[in-house]
């Protein structure tokens, strides 16, 4: 089959699949927000987590049956559902998602990864967004402090009070610490002492710890590695053009002490942080090198 045509027919029946589960998601939105009861949210929160599992799980049988890509996943821990998880991740591609969910879903709690604020305005994506509860950030620059420094921490404060929400319930909370994808011009613009990787923002991170607490079992390191030297784009991928994906997840031990600090108002505590941040970066680094060696 072409490429153009396997492309095609993947989006359709993505397209299909999304249309049938989007109704009953939002139905369970609505619910959820007009009834504002512990338990009416719990219960359905739950049942939108699991038909975001089997929307999920149909698109991995599409991209099966039409895409030739070879999942080559590895885990060195065992992973269960009834616990809470944080996952770091190197970001290079729009790809990088439906990786994780080639690699997580339906072994963990339905993932919650933070999102643009603008992308609430995504066709029927948007919506079903809102319904799982997706944290929506607004990035601001740094010209916009310097003229708006009332702004200063409202991201970090958002993280805080989206993970609130996720208190007493199973769930993965995705984090991309780069904060945006890799490129060759952002490395040089950061002068990154990574050759693989940007560098990562750690307050997001500590807040995401800091509320899930002991509720969070476990930090799940993930590197994502593709063949080549440029990552694929979304058409590649639907299209049936990427051979084969490497997804490496590491279960990293998280310093007690590491949960109950104040990062934004404790210099020294902040510094730890930071510190122990890039260790994990550097050593997640290193493992790209190796992992793209395996690839070339």
């Amino acid at each position: 089959m072409p490429n153009w045509l396997t492309g095609i027919l993947t989006c359709l029946l993505v397209l299909i699949n999304t249309l049938i589960g989007i109704g009953p998601m939002l139905l369970l939105g609505i619910i959820k927000a007009l009834i504002p009861h512990p338990w009416v949210r719990r219960e359905t929160s739950r049942a939108i987590m699991w038909i975001a599992n089997t929307w999920a799980e149909l698109n991995k049988s599409i991209f099966a049956l039409l895409t030739p890509t070879r999942w080559d996943i590895r885990c060195d821990i065992p992973l269960y559902r009834d616990h809470s998880y944080l996952v770091i991740c190197n970001h290079q591609s729009w790809v990088d998602i439906p990786a994780l969910v080639q690699a997580l879903n339906y072994k963990v709690p339905y993932y919650k990864f933070f999102l643009k604020k603008e992308l609430i305005w995504v066709p029927f994506l948007g919506l079903a967004f809102w319904a799982l509860d997706y944290p929506f950030m607004k990035r601001y620059s740094k010209a916009h402090l310097e003229k708006h420094p009332e702004d200063k921490g409202k991201d970090l404060d958002i993280t805080r009070r989206a993970c609130e929400k996720f208190h007493g319930i199973p769930v993965t909370v995705v984090n991309y610490l780069e904060g945006t994808r890799f490129t060759p011009a952002k490395q040089a613009a950061q002068a990154s002492p990574y050759r693989y990787l940007l560098k990562p923002k750690s307050g997001g991170m500590a807040f995401a710890m800091a509320a899930l607490g002991e509720q969070m079992k476990s930090l799940l390191d993930v590197t994502i590695v593709y063949p080549g030297n440029q990552p694929p784009g979304f058409w590649q991928w639907v299209s049936g053009q990427v051979s084969e994906v490497i997804v490496d997840i590491r279960g990293r031990d998280v310093p007690l002490e590491l949960f109950h600090g104040d990062y934004a108002n404790d210099p020294a505590f902040r510094q730890q942080f930071q510190a122990w941040v890039q260790v994990l970066w550097q050593t997640k680094d290193e493992r790209i090198a190796s992992l793209r060696q395996e690839l070339s």
